[in-house]
């Protein structure tokens, strides 16, 4: 059975229940198996390291194709972990700290 948008989903802890809104859980998958990569984190490291860089820097000091950098980044971008900012004919990439405080947060929640 496909579960929709504005479905809840009860988990059991102990005596209580916690109830989760499906379509925030699937949000909270997509984000997580972004962050559970570990390009992506190798990324996400580099990124935190030198504030911002541009697709070449990342696919050159992690030596791979130009391509596989810009398809992991857009994973990045879309989960939002990353933004971006056009200086001229540049994109850089840097990491969105808010988004990152939000994802820690979250991931605490759930091991709490």
């Amino acid at each position: 059975m496909r579960k929709v948008k504005g479905e809840a989903i009860v988990l059991k802890k102990g005596q209580q229940d916690i109830l989760l809104d499906y379509s925030e859980l699937r949000k909270a998958v997509l984000v997580l198996r972004a962050v559970n990569h570990k390009l992506r984190q190798r990324m996400i490291d580099l990124l935190e390291e030198n504030q911002r860089m541009t697709v070449t820097d990342l696919y050159v000091k992690l030596r791979l194709e130009q391509s596989v950098a810009s398809q992991h980044l857009a994973i990045l971008r879309k989960a939002g972990v990353v933004q971006t900012e056009r200086d001229g004919k540049f994109i850089y990439y840097s990491l969105d700290k808010n988004r990152i405080g939000q994802i820690s947060n979250m991931v605490e929640d759930l091991v709490a």
